[in-house]
């Protein structure tokens, strides 16, 4: 039954109440329903492939001859040239045989058996692929918030870049390599920062920690036996988590303040205890002065009273007014002195006040020493 035979309405009712309803009824084409105007007659179309087919056939007598072979030639045909395809130059073609590896087949024109014998899948192994953890471009934003080796919650945003190393193993070997790659970058990443404190992996350490990360995945990709290799690793964001900024802030204004104020006590320290080892080394040196001029001098004194005394016991007399002279010498070097001749006075001498008063100008030095006597001939006095 044609699609567009009027007289058995189809389930939305009867086109003709419609045409009824709403105004006169659309001139009907050469198939006998309504169509629009200037749109394709799909009759028309039908009518003349058929009987372009019965033509090709022979006509309603049967098929012609030779006819039916060589559709099936032709069909053979367009089914082997099938297995033809085309390989880029950045690509490896993986040929399977009934789902099982076969071979590679490297960039250019090859051919493989046709479906459903061997099959090919285009493998790209020199495109750098890239997948994010964390941040606006991943698709769990919490995955990159972490512990850190000091129990600090830090929110880390990187991107892992990677190629295909071993195409059969891409394929055969890891299920779904963008989800494997994920979820051991998020899991290096977590043993990195879990060993690491909270300043150098928001500092100067996301060089070391990029590095590790990425010998953490290719171990691990490697064990699995994934043929990825991790080209790179690189953190874009390492901070706090954004509901806690404000507070990690004022705490870092805080260590910066406490950091200030240590350098300070320390120059004061540096200073302060400076000055006092130069003062006790000032002190120091003069007790060490003071000590070996008083060891000098008592060493010189002794050896002038040996010296004195040697003399002594060759001439006691000689030394005795020596000795007395000197002293005498040196008492009354700085006081007044008056000499009175008391022969012919008979009444007492009165002398004036001023003669007992103590002198202005300095006194002059006393004398050297004199050199001790020459020892007394033997038998004169």
């Amino acid at each position: 039954m044609p699609w567009n035979d009027n007289a058995n309405p189809g389930p939305w009712g009867s086109p003709n109440n419609d045409d009824r309803r709403d105004g006169p009824r659309r001139p009907q084409g050469g198939g006998g329903g309504p169509r629009r105007p200037g749109g394709p007659d799909f009759n028309a179309g039908f009518d003349r492939l058929s009987r372009r087919v019965r033509d090709l056939l022979g006509g309603p007598g049967g098929p012609r001859p030779g006819v039916v072979p060589a559709i099936v030639g032709v069909a053979v045909g367009l089914w082997a040239l099938s297995g033809i395809y085309q390989v880029a130059p950045n690509e490896v073609g993986v040929v399977t045989t009934f789902g099982a590896y076969t071979g590679q087949t490297g960039p250019g024109l090859n051919y493989h058996l046709p479906a459903p014998i061997q099959a090919v899948e285009k493998v790209p192994v020199l495109a750098l692929n890239r997948t994010d953890v964390g941040g606006a471009g991943s698709d769990d934003r919490a995955a990159g918030l972490m512990l850190t080796g000091d129990e600090q919650i830090v929110d880390v945003n990187f991107s892992v870049t990677w190629r295909i190393a071993d195409p059969r193993a891409f394929l055969f070997v890891v299920r779904d390599p963008n989800e494997s790659v994920t979820a051991v970058a998020e899991s290096a990443m977590r043993e990195v920062v879990g060993k690491t404190p909270l300043q150098p992996i928001i500092s100067t350490g996301r060089g070391q920690m990029q590095q590790q990360t990425r010998d953490v995945m290719q171990r691990t990709l490697d064990a699995w036996g994934a043929g990825i290799t991790v080209v790179e690793v690189q953190i874009s964001r390492a901070g706090p988590p954004a509901e806690v900024n404000d507070a990690f802030r004022d705490v870092q204004s805080a260590e910066q303040d406490k950091d200030s104020s240590v350098n300070e006590a320390n120059t004061y320290r540096n200073r302060v205890v400076n000055e006092a080892k130069g003062d006790a080394a000032s002190i120091m040196n003069r007790a060490e002065a003071y000590r070996e001029q008083a060891v000098r001098e008592a060493a010189g004194e002794a050896a002038r009273f040996n010296q004195i005394y040697t003399e002594y016991r060759r001439a006691p007399g000689v030394t005795r007014d020596r000795l007395y002279i000197e002293s005498m010498e040196r008492i009354l070097a700085r006081s007044n002195k008056v000499v009175i001749d008391s022969k012919g006075a008979s009444a007492p001498i009165i002398l004036p006040p001023d003669v007992f008063r103590p002198k202005t100008t300095a006194a002059a030095p006393p004398a050297e020493p004199a050199a001790p006597p020459a020892p007394a001939q033997k038998g004169g006095q």
